[in-house]
C-alpha cells in the first residue's frame, strides 16, 4: 500500500474558534447554507457529531463527485484540533483506501488564525496515487475553507 502525505499552513482573518466551529462542529448545518450550489446536504450516518461519528456530504447534482463519507476520529474543542478520515468517496474508484486528516487552528497576531493541515492518502493495494489529482482535490478543499471564511466575515454573529 502506497502512502502520500501533504502538510499545509495558511492564514485566515477569522478567529480560530469561529473557523473550527463552522468547519467541524456546525458543518452539517452550515455547509448546505454556505455552498448550496455545491453541497446538497450533510447527514449523520452514525453518531451525533462526536468521535466515531460518520457523516456523509452529498454534493449537488451534476458534479463529478456525488458524496464523501467522513469518520470523526478525534475532536479537541479546547485546542481546536480535529482528526478525521475520509473513508469513502465515489471519486476514489479503486485507488484510495482512506485519507487521514488532521486540522489545527491557532491564533495569529492579527486576531485571525493560522490553519495547519496534514493529509495522508493511503492507496488500496498496489494502486498508484496521482499527485496531480490529489493536488486538484486539495484545491477544492481550499475553496471550501475560503467560502466559510467569507461567510463568517459577512456574518459576524455566526459561530461567535
Amino acid at each position: 500500500m502506497g502512502v502520500i502525505s501533504f502538510s499545509e499552513e495558511f492564514s485566515c482573518p477569522i478567529a480560530p474558534a469561529r473557523m473550527f466551529q463552522a468547519l467541524f462542529v456546525d458543518a452539517h448545518n452550515l455547509m448546505p447554507k454556505i455552498m448550496p450550489h455545491s453541497i446538497k446536504s450533510v447527514d449523520f450516518i452514525s453518531g451525533d457529531g462526536g468521535a466515531g461519528s460518520v457523516e456523509q456530504v452529498n454534493f449537488a447534482d451534476g458534479g463529478p463527485v456525488k458524496y464523501v463519507k467522513h469518520r470523526l476520529d478525534e475532536m479537541d474543542k479546547d485546542n481546536l484540533v480535529c482528526k478525521y478520515s475520509v473513508i469513502e468517496c465515489d471519486a476514489f474508484a479503486d485507488k484510495v483506501d482512506f485519507i487521514a486528516n488532521e486540522v489545527k487552528f491557532e491564533a495569529s497576531a492579527n486576531g485571525g488564525s493560522i490553519c495547519k493541515t496534514t493529509s495522508t492518502y493511503h492507496a488500496k493495494g498496489d494502486a498508484k496515487l496521482d499527485e496531480e489529482e490529489i493536488k486538484a482535490g486539495k484545491e477544492k478543499s481550499m475553496g471550501l475553507y475560503k467560502a466559510v471564511e467569507a461567510y463568517l466575515a459577512e456574518n459576524p454573529h455566526v459561530c461567535a
